[in-house]
C-alpha cells in the first residue's frame, strides 16, 4: 500500500470516528456529568444547551459526510486504476 493511500485511509477512519463521536456524545448520559464539572454556571449552561449540543452533532454529521465522500472517491480511483488502459 502506498503512503498516499495509507494517509487517505487514515483520514477516512478519522472522519468517521470523530463524526460518530460528535454525533452521539452530546446526547449521552455522560455529557451531563461532565458538564456539571465545568467551571462556572455559564459554561455549564452552554454545554447543556440544546443549541450547542445540536451544533456539535451537526459538526459530526459534516465529518461523516466528508468521510463518506472521501471513501467513495477512494473506491472510484481504485476501480479506475484497476482498469487496463486502451
Amino acid at each position: 500500500m502506498r503512503a498516499d493511500a495509507l494517509f487517505r485511509l487514515l483520514f477516512i477512519l478519522y472522519c468517521v470516528e470523530v463524526g460518530v463521536l460528535l454525533l452521539l456524545l452530546p446526547w449521552g448520559s455522560n455529557w451531563e456529568r461532565v458538564a456539571f464539572q465545568l467551571p462556572g454556571p455559564g459554561c455549564r449552561a452552554l454545554a447543556l444547551s440544546p443549541w450547542s449540543r445540536g451544533a456539535l452533532s451537526g459538526f459530526g454529521v459534516v465529518h461523516l459526510v466528508w468521510g463518506v465522500h472521501e471513501l467513495t472517491g477512494w473506491f472510484q480511483r481504485r476501480s479506475g486504476a484497476a482498469r487496463p488502459a486502451r
